[in-house]
């Protein structure tokens, strides 16, 4: 629902398509169980002493490619082969984990993958997906720059745009939100990042169907604000990026379907800084000793800052992606952010 005191004139929200419902969600994640299994969600009990809360961790960060999107672009292809059996080969961009997960399954449907990133991206990431197979070109100084580029290339070379936001993208990514809310019936509040949007409206799928009461809080960088504007607003707003450390939400421009599902369906947005995306990702280290990525730790962040609301409460976080470089996440651990 959209913040009952935005300070801002609401204009008519744009059109979404309808979300997935049980059998789909159930349907994908059979489709999914060979790829990638289910992953685990803990309650560390040192997480849980330090928040007085109940707080659920979800472990996307455990997926083949160590990240959410792993669920994401393997049941696009599968339904894009359906369509498109004779496709020339898929092409995207990336800041790296979308890319990822466009070569894990362009590797299993036999498909030739282009994916674009910007220049100075993560050189763990480029060296990840150039593992998967994929062809790996540098463009521009910015996500958007790079996107162009490759849907400018790719109607060029007749190769299929694969987009990061798109139906069957959330579809996938509801599988692993389904799998939390079996597993921990009756939460009350939920913390999903947002990027292009794919993870909070693959949450709102999978509570309308398996948790009805839960809350959906998003969370953005504050050095990237385009959904938090959006939602403000009412409609797409686009915003600058600054953000080093949370390159997973580093979006300028929203997708209009999906700032629709969340002015649907979120109850509010929180803004993290950078700053706290470093503090988070070393608390969960310390706590788990797990790694997290920027924008893994986002919804972590941002239960920290409101933890003294949370007392008592149910609540599940997602570590959505632990792809973080070394040498960047030695110095989040040094201190340095």
């Amino acid at each position: 629902m959209k913040a009952a005191n935005s300070t801002l004139t609401a204009t008519p929200a744009p059109q979404h398509f309808p979300l997935p419902g049980r059998d789909a969600i159930e349907e994908a994640a059979e489709l999914l169980r060979t790829l990638v299994p289910p992953t685990p969600q803990y309650l560390w009990p040192q997480v849980v002493q330090a928040f007085g809360a109940n707080v659920w961790i979800k472990h996307e960060n455990h997926t083949p490619i160590g990240a959410f999107k792993a669920r994401s672009a393997a049941i696009y292809f599968h339904r894009l082969m359906q369509k498109e059996p004779a496709s020339r080969g898929v092409i995207t961009a990336t800041r790296g984990n979308h890319g990822q997960a466009v070569g894990l399954a362009a590797r299993r449907f036999k498909l030739p993958a282009t994916v674009y990133v910007p220049r100075g991206n993560s050189v763990e990431k480029n060296d990840a997906m150039r593992a998967l197979g994929v062809k790996l070109v540098e463009h521009g100084i910015e996500f958007q720059e790079a996107r162009e580029e490759a849907a400018s290339v790719g109607a060029r070379e007749a190769l299929h745009m694969v987009p990061a936001f798109h139906q069957d993208i959330v579809l996938g990514v509801a599988t692993y939100w389904a799998e939390l809310f079996r597993a921990v019936p009756d939460i009350d509040v939920v913390y999903a990042p947002i990027g292009q949007g794919s993870g909070i409206c693959a949450a709102a799928a999978a509570r309308n169907v398996y948790s009805p009461r839960t809350k959906i809080v998003g969370v953005c960088s504050a050095q990237a604000p385009c959904f938090a504007r959006s939602f403000e607003a009412g409609q797409v707003v686009e915003a600058p990026v600054s953000t080093v450390l949370g390159d997973g939400m580093a979006c300028r421009k929203p997708d209009a379907e999906a700032v629709a599902i969340v002015l649907a369906n979120v109850e509010r947005i929180v803004e993290v800084t950078d700053a706290e995306l470093a503090d988070a990702m070393r608390r969960i280290f310390a706590m788990t000793h797990n790694v997290a990525e920027g924008a893994g730790a986002a919804a972590f962040a941002a239960a920290w800052r409101e933890r003294e609301s949370l007392q008592g409460r149910r609540v599940g976080l997602t570590l959505s992606g632990g792809n973080v470089d070394s040498a960047m996440f030695a110095d989040v651990l040094a201190g340095k952010y």
